[in-house]
């Protein structure tokens, strides 16, 4: 068995723990869940090389374009 086959169980957990961070009421943990967002879409652009699953690299791309767009627009609210 390949191990990096294996990435995408951590990658389908930190996204769960970044979609209930997110979810908070609390400023800091919702703005750590964005940061946690984007480490789920470097594990997920991981293994989708190894998958050649190009068309979940893209979405995980654009996935964090969106992260990020809501973090600045957040940040900026505050």
């Amino acid at each position: 068995m390949d191990y990096l086959d294996l990435l995408q169980w951590p990658a389908m957990l930190v996204t769960v723990a970044a979609a209930w961070l997110i979810g908070s009421k609390q400023p800091a943990r919702r703005h750590l869940g964005f940061w946690v967002f984007l480490a789920s879409n470097l594990l997920w652009i991981t293994w989708g090389l190894y998958a050649q699953a190009w068309a979940l690299i893209v979405l995980q791309l654009c996935l964090a374009a969106m992260n990020m767009r809501g973090a600045k627009k957040a940040e900026a609210s505050t």
